[in-house]
C-alpha cells in the first residue's frame, strides 16, 4: 500500500492530503485487504438467472445416469463417472442426410453431457441449476462363477467340440 497525495478541487489553496491507495496486487498476495464483498447463500440466488443460458435450456428436463461398459472394450474406465444429459425434445426438426445417411437434428444440447464423480454431485448441480431432472439407477452386472473343471464335464448328446485332424 502506498500513500498518493490528493488535491481537492477548490480555489483555495490547501495542504495535500495523504490517502492511502490500493493496488490489486497487494490485495492478492495479502498486503492489504480488499473491497468489501457481500455473500450470499446459493438458496438466495437462482444460477439460472445469472448463467445467461438460453430460455429454452432453462425448462429442459435432464438425465443423471452412469454410463455402461463399451461393448468393444473389456475395460471399464469411463463407467466410473456419472453423466448429466439433456432428453430430446420432441419436433426438434430431425433429419436424415441424404448422402452419408446419418441422423441429423436441429437441437443443440443432443451431443452434449457433463461429467461428475459422485451422483450427489451430479444432483447438486441439477439443482443448483434449477433444471428438471430424473435418475437411471445402473444395473448391477452379475457374472456367474465359472470353473475351469466345467470344460470336461460329461454332457450327454451330440458332441460339443469335433476335431477331423
Amino acid at each position: 500500500m502506498s500513500l498518493r497525495a490528493f488535491r481537492p478541487f477548490s480555489t483555495s489553496v490547501r495542504a495535500l492530503q495523504l490517502i492511502p491507495q490500493t493496488y490489486p496486487a497487494d490485495v492478492v498476495a495479502g498486503k492489504a485487504p480488499g473491497p468489501p464483498t457481500i455473500r450470499q447463500t446459493p438458496t438466495e440466488v437462482v444460477v439460472a438467472t445469472v448463467s445467461d443460458a438460453p430460455t429454452e435450456l432453462q425448462s429442459r428436463q435432464v438425465r443423471i445416469f452412469k454410463p455402461t461398459k463399451n461393448t468393444m472394450q473389456s475395460a471399464k474406465g469411463k463407467t466410473k463417472v456419472w453423466r448429466i444429459d439433456w432428453d430430446v425434445l420432441q419436433g426438434s426438426g430431425r433429419w436424415t442426410n441424404p448422402l452419408m445417411g446419418w441422423q441429423s437434428s436441429a437441437d443443440y444440447m443432443q451431443s452434449t453431457s457433463l461429467a461428475f464423480r459422485t451422483r450427489e454431485d451430479a444432483v447438486r448441480f441439477a439443482e443448483r441449476q434449477g433444471w428438471d431432472y430424473y435418475i437411471s439407477e445402473p444395473k448391477k452386472a452379475r457374472i456367474p462363477p465359472k470353473s475351469y473343471a466345467d470344460n470336461y464335464n460329461h454332457v450327454a448328446g451330440p458332441l460339443r467340440i469335433c476335431h477331423t485332424k
